[in-house]
């Protein structure tokens, strides 16, 4: 459940397997340079240049061509979403980082992550968090995901296939929520998840419309702020709510 820019218990860390033969290195550095130039160029809207540098780290790290089909594996690191299957993609890299970075993470924390996808994102996160969990609506892409990652030694992830608006109450409360798909509000089991003093990052706006990319921050005192950040396009959460 992935998007595109409208502009253009122990807790285990990440031992995700060592890149093999180095074969997209070249295209792995370009497409992060042009996530930082993005960036830059979307400040205005964002309120930041710049990405944290463990962010920076995280997609120099994660191969995103572990996480797209066969066929497409030649366009792996260009900094645009791809289709994955089940009229889902994975997103675009610059939105990837830039949706990690809102959450600002912590080591050793606790996310949630609505819509698994390919698991590219809950990879980047596991990389920054302690412990990730992630679920997908869509079966064959969560099982399919749970195995990528398993394989790939993300230990800090767990998986399951489940209607994401609901959350994972049984392993509430989360450091920071990431939605991965356009709701038309912000879910209240989510809110009721997330810590206080967490971020939630979730993208409003149905299918068709303008949807807009939102920050949402739960206070020490339980009240809740909401922050636009920018213009989306994202595939529609589903389920039956």
């Amino acid at each position: 459940m992935k998007c595109h820019s409208a502009l253009g218990a122990l807790i285990l860390f990440s031992c995700a397997l060592p890149s093999q033969g180095g074969e997209f290195d070249a295209e792995h550095r370009k497409m992060v340079d042009e996530v930082l130039a993005d960036t830059v160029a979307t400040a205005a809207y964002t309120g930041s240049s710049a990405l944290s540098p463990q962010v920076v780290a995280a997609m120099e790290k994660v191969e995103r061509h572990r996480f797209v089909p066969p066929g497409l594996v030649a366009l792996a690191y260009l900094n645009r979403p791809l289709p994955i299957g089940y009229g889902q993609t994975i997103s675009q890299p610059y939105i990837v980082a830039l949706m990690t970075d809102l959450m600002k993470l912590k080591p050793g924390g606790k996310v949630l992550e609505i819509g698994t996808g390919s698991g590219y994102q809950a990879a980047v996160l596991a990389e920054l968090a302690g412990l990730v969990y992630s679920i997908e609506i869509i079966e064959p892409l969560g099982k399919q995901a749970g195995e990528r990652l398993q394989t790939l030694g993300y230990r800090n992830v767990k998986t399951k296939v489940g209607d994401g608006y609901y959350g994972w109450p049984e392993a509430a409360p989360f450091d920071a929520i990431m939605v991965t798909a356009a709701a038309s509000h912000v879910p209240p089991p989510l809110i009721k998840q997330l810590k206080p003093g967490g971020r939630m990052v979730i993208p409003l706006g149905s299918q068709f419309m303008t949807q807009t990319l939102m920050l949402v921050e739960k206070h020490r005192d339980g009240s809740v702020t909401n922050r636009q950040i920018l213009p989306v396009a994202f595939v529609p959460l589903t389920g039956g709510h």
